[in-house]
């Protein structure tokens, strides 16, 4: 037995194990003191809808009969429109990608649908959370094999990383999304090499389950063939990726043209999510207001050719707006990590806390979100841009870019913390001096440089306007009756 415990605390190969027992740690800790805490009726709630249809046999439906009256019952003033073939079993949808709901459907088979369902959902969650840790680890030590304590530092960056500690107690896609990702990038990391068909069907098939979780990854998929083809001349490899992804995928696209008669990809979310975008009272990111206006319209189809003709009305009447939203875009994606917090503490979840113990508590939540993304920049500018440590420009410029097109949150970069930790690893690892010879070895490196100064004023530069925007509300949210100040998501 001290044998054991020594080599677990000492032993290199006992590193991951480590890493992801902290992460399980800090992760059930949090899942079971709000053990009771109940879902909201925004995406939590249609995703539980889903899977309790699923499990009930009748199909990929939602809003119910008496799921309906409940939402009735809290939106009052808001006229629903249901289709005119409106079964009381609810509505055949497409608008969410179907894997995350056949996820919560298989433990609602064992838990029954009852309210400790929610607890075990967050206890699964936690497990899945604390294994990006390891997995972390495992991908920076493929990446730099030669760095062992890049490996180290990223992985117990992830593990004790307070947004992705506190992520399982949502119900939500990104529980399954953040590590499908990360564990499909880690096997194309794997092909590289003299690799066997099975890894690159491996990584097709990973890279589809992901697709299904979340579409928004697509864009780095065809990044992904396109490096295996042209990169690492692995032209079969890259074929045959393709082909299981799309195998994989299939089903689902078929099941959703054969529902609406045309062809229809995995989810019909895209309108939706145009009209937020290019709202002209919004700024390329989610809005309470406008993003009720479509919330009534119940048929996916009509929601999303409604959505969709919107925003082309929108950027035809005013074109000028859409450079300076892409920019607006990429600001609320790379903005602070506080929006979580500002919820739920208006909104009374968690009674009064005094200021100086709040801004306490908001450093501890955003600051390692400032340690780490300002210094992955300076780890991107001494990455070797070469196979296959160049998967990780490409995994962020594939996840990054359809976001800053379409709609664009301060969440969706939780995805990429793995990533970023990282690079901000291999900087912490190899310091300024490795930063001051790229410099120095020829201009490419002193491009690399340059960007990633330049990156660096940009992050704090948006990062003050964010304080300077918001002012008005921080001050409340700070004040006497902050916790009651009922900001809305």
């Amino acid at each position: 037995m001290l044998d054991f415990l020594h080599t677990f605390l000492t032993s290199e190969r006992a590193v991951p194990w480590r890493a992801f027992s902290i992460a399980l740690a800090l992760r059930l800790l949090i899942v079971i003191i709000m053990r009771n805490m109940p879902i909201g009726l925004d995406d939590m709630f249609q995703y539980d809808m889903l899977a309790r249809s699923i499990l009930s046999g009748d199909g990929y439906r939602w809003y119910s009969q008496p799921d309906l009256y409940l939402l009735q019952s809290y939106f009052s003033t808001l006229n629903f429109q249901l289709p005119a073939n409106y079964n009381p079993l609810g509505i055949l949808t497409s608008h969410r990608a179907p894997f995350y709901p056949l996820f919560l459907a298989v433990i609602y088979f064992f838990t029954g649908i009852n309210d400790t369902r929610f607890f075990v959902v967050r206890l699964l969650q936690a497990v899945l959370g604390a294994a990006l840790a390891p997995l972390t680890y495992a991908l920076a030590q493929r990446l730099f094999p030669a760095r062992p304590h890049v490996a180290r530092l990223a992985a117990l960056t992830v593990a004790c990383y307070p947004l992705l500690v506190i992520y399982p107690l949502a119900l939500a896609t990104e529980n399954l999304f953040f590590i499908l990702l990360l564990a499909s990038v880690l096997t194309l990391a794997s092909t590289t090499d003299q690799s066997s068909q099975s890894r690159f069907m491996l990584a097709g098939f990973l890279l589809g389950l992901t697709a299904l979780t979340r579409s928004v990854i697509t864009a780095f998929v065809g990044l992904a063939i396109l490096w295996l083809f042209f990169m690492l001349k692995q032209r079969r490899g890259a074929i045959l990726l393709a082909l299981v992804f799309i195998i994989t995928i299939s089903p689902w696209v078929i099941r959703n043209s054969l529902l609406y008669g045309r062809i229809t990809g995995i989810e019909t979310s895209m309108g939706y999510n145009l009209y937020l975008g290019y709202h002209p009272q919004g700024t390329g990111t989610f809005a309470y207001g406008p993003s009720i206006d479509l919330f009534t319209i119940l048929d996916d189809a009509e929601r999303d050719r409604v959505g969709t003709q919107k925003a082309l009305e929108f950027i035809k009447a005013d074109p000028g707006r859409v450079l300076p939203l892409m920019v607006y875009r990429l600001g609320h994606f790379f903005g602070l990590e506080r929006r979580a917090l500002t919820y739920f503490y208006s909104n009374n979840f968690f009674g009064f806390i005094p200021q100086p113990l709040l801004i306490g508590i908001s450093i501890l939540i955003f600051g390692p979100y400032l340690i780490v993304i300002l210094s992955s920049a300076p780890g991107l500018a001494i990455l070797k841009w070469e196979n296959p440590a160049l998967l990780l420009p490409l995994v962020i410029l594939g996840y990054t870019a359809p976001h800053i097109i379409l709609l664009a949150e301060e969440r969706f970069h939780y995805t990429l913390v793995p990533f970023f930790a990282i690079l901000a690893a291999l900087y912490w690892d190899m310091g300024f001096p490795a930063l001051l010879a790229t410099w120095k070895t020829s201009r490419p490196g002193k491009i690399a440089v340059t960007l990633a100064a330049l990156t660096v004023c940009l992050l704090l530069l948006n990062f003050g306007y964010e304080f300077l925007r918001d002012a008005d509300r921080l001050a409340l949210l700070l004040g006497p009756n902050g916790n009651n100040t009922r900001f809305p998501y």
